[in-house]
């Protein structure tokens, strides 16, 4: 059992540093002779000081920090404790006293006092982190950390703590950091030299140290890795890190993500707070990859409610859930319902009055649409959007904003015809006027959705290959789920009726490379995991674009949104005639099916009727959310 507490021998030991602080004052005063009669000062006054000045550092509460943390904050506290403490002195000497001290000894002393107090605690410190980090420096896996600056002054002492790693240098771009040290660890050279040092040095990982750099840098990096054969690994975000949601030293593998993805998303958080705060948002399809994120996002400008409209019980409860413990102050409505079901959607409108409605119900799934399951894309994709958007309209909801996709541009399949067609029923009931502002949100294939290439990869490549992929040159856009969340809330806010808002997808990336890197990044070769070409799918084109031939786009305040000019639905009968034909049976031949589609999609291609020529595509990097 122990005596005494830290703190008390803390306390202890500063009491001791007072006394000698206050000696060593009067030896400096007179040059380490002190004459007799200052001799009996120093000593009857010594007491009297040093009791003063540790019920001062009491008071003040010098001891909470912990020693073997002790850093800038706490020598700032140490010195405003000593100066407080410094005042004491004079006082009991010069109003309690009958001898003599010298001016300048109340000056020297909190200045030893400070050069003393600060010094153990440092050298503690300093004797603490040589015996762990010191120690722990010799364990662990050989590591290179690209990147040597604040990310990277944090990092060190973390993760060599952990044991699990042992950091043999760093690698910086920066000439003017080569050769120079950090934590004792050298500034080896730039980025490029990364293949030569790891075969030198036998390092078989790195650590990407960059957070707050462009994500092209990161990208290279992380590049530069696969080409060195070295296992690369990434400390979390910058934003994670400036939250507070994870610490530096939470590195993880490198993902095909890190690679593909593109620089933060900056939205305008101040309006949106306006628009959102303390009111209700509905989201339909709200289980969904998109739905899911959009409620995430929604959530950061505190709704006072967000209504999650979905279809399937399982889907919803998982997000009740992850809202429970994510999101505990937040209340979410689930409704179960099919966005076909206009009575339903009418009746959770009425009843909760949302000022936005999100619409990213739909099927997405462009081969599955493009058979036997045609009729129901029809239904789900047009229908449910016009069911969605009449309900918003007749309840008075000031904003409806359709999630829409870049295959509905010039669309070769179903999937993207009713995602066109949906588009079109938006305008005409724009057209037909009322109070909601309604507004269409095209973007390309997302990483990590419900379907998305990436998790097919992985798998394949798990299992040992072969990596399939229907086209050496197919290509996509992509953007990553917060970030096509983000920019649809953009889009909302911007949106002022009819308007396609255009997201900017960066450029488009080949699927081949795309599964090169994943295979790379897994630690195998190609000629260990094998790419095999099938063929294009039904459906599937080569590219798609976000631009119709016979649009134009005008930009906006938002460097990522621009708004398309579509052709306009000027025929007052026209969505007349196109609910009866969504009421009436739709033909269960798909080939007839398409045919009908195509009367309605003028811009509308079926393959059975133009194949897709093959065609060569400049070479890029990348995903596609509906390619397996």
């Amino acid at each position: 059992m122990k005596l005494l507490s830290r703190s008390t021998v803390v306390f202890l030991c500063d009491i001791v540093l007072a006394g000698a602080a206050w000696y060593l004052s009067f030896l400096l005063r007179f040059n380490f002779s002190i004459p007799e009669d200052f001799v009996r000062s120093l000593w009857v006054t010594l007491p009297w000081v040093v009791g003063a000045q540790a019920l001062v550092f009491r008071l003040i509460g010098l001891y909470q920090g912990i020693w073997r943390f002790a850093s800038l904050p706490d020598l700032q506290q140490l010195v405003r404790s000593v100066a407080a403490a410094a005042l004491c002195a004079p006082l009991i000497v010069l109003l309690g006293m009958s001898v003599v001290v010298p001016r300048s000894v109340y000056v020297l002393d909190p200045i030893l006092l400070i050069i003393l107090m600060g010094g153990v605690r440092f050298a503690y410190r300093a004797w603490r982190e040589h015996r762990e980090f010191g120690a722990l420096m010799a364990k662990g896996k050989p590591v290179l950390v690209l990147g040597a600056g604040e990310t990277a002054a944090r990092l060190l002492p973390d993760i060599s703590r952990s044991g699990q790693w042992r950091v043999v240098g760093l690698l910086d771009d920066n000439a003017k950091k080569h050769d120079r040290t950090l934590y004792g660890l050298r500034v080896l050279g730039p980025v490029r030299e990364l293949e030569r040092l790891a075969r030198e040095m036998k390092v078989s990982h790195a650590i990407i140290a960059m957070p707050n750099v462009s994500h092209e840098a990161r990208r290279d990096a992380a590049n530069a890795c696969v080409r060195a054969g070295v296992k690369p690994m990434t400390v979390p975000s910058f934003d994670d890190l400036i939250s507070g949601k994870v610490s530096v030293a939470a590195v993880r593998e490198v993902e095909v993500e890190d690679l593909l993805g593109r620089d933060p998303v900056k939205i305008d958080a101040p309006r949106l707070r306006q628009l959102i705060e303390g009111q209700v948002v509905m989201v339909t399809g709200a289980g969904g990859s998109i739905g899911s994120e959009l409620c995430r996002q929604i959530a950061r400008f505190s709704p006072s409610a967000i209504v999650a409209f979905e279809r399937g019980e399982f889907f919803l409860y998982t997000l009740v859930e992850e809202f429970a413990e994510v999101f505990p102050q937040q209340r979410i409505e689930p409704v179960i319902g099919d966005v076909r079901d206009e009575a339903r959607l009418t009746a959770a409108m009425q009843q909760y009055r949302p000022v936005v409605v999100f619409h990213a119900a739909a099927y997405k799934h462009v081969p599955l649409m493009e058979g036997a399951n045609a009729a129901e894309a029809v239904r789900n994709n047009v229908g449910g959007t016009l069911a969605a958007a009449r309900a918003a309209q007749a309840c008075g909801v000031p904003r409806f904003v359709l999630v829409s996709t870049d295959k509905a541009v010039n669309p070769v399949n179903v999937m993207g015809a009713t995602k066109r067609l949906a588009e079109m029923a938006c305008q005409a009931l724009a057209a037909r006027g009322g109070t909601t502002a309604f507004s269409t949100v095209r973007f390309g294939n997302v990483l990590g959705s419900a379907g998305s290439v990436i998790p097919k990869f992985q798998e394949q490549i798990a299992r040992g290959g072969p990596v399939t992929v229907t086209h050496p040159d197919i290509i996509r856009y992509f953007m990553s789920i917060p970030e096509a969340a983000q920019l649809v809330l953009q889009a909302a806010l911007m949106g002022e009726g009819s308007e396609i808002f255009v997201l900017d997808m960066g450029e488009p990336v080949r699927i081949a490379d795309l599964a090169r890197d994943m295979i790379r990044l897994s630690g195998a070769s190609e000629d260990e995991v094998k790419i095999e070409f099938t063929g294009l799918r039904p459906g599937e084109k080569l590219f798609e674009e976000l631009l119709a031939s016979d649009e134009t786009t005008r930009p906006t305040h938002h460097p990522k949104v621009r708004i398309a000019r579509a052709r306009a639905i000027d025929d007052t009968l026209w969505l007349a005639r196109l609910e009866r034909w969504l009421s009436g049976v739709l033909p269960v031949d798909p080939v007839a099916l398409r045919s009908e589609l195509a009367q309605w999609v003028t811009e509308y291609k079926p393959q059975n009727d133009a194949p897709q020529p093959v065609m060569r595509a400049p070479a890029a990097t990348g995903p596609d959310s509906q390619q397996a």
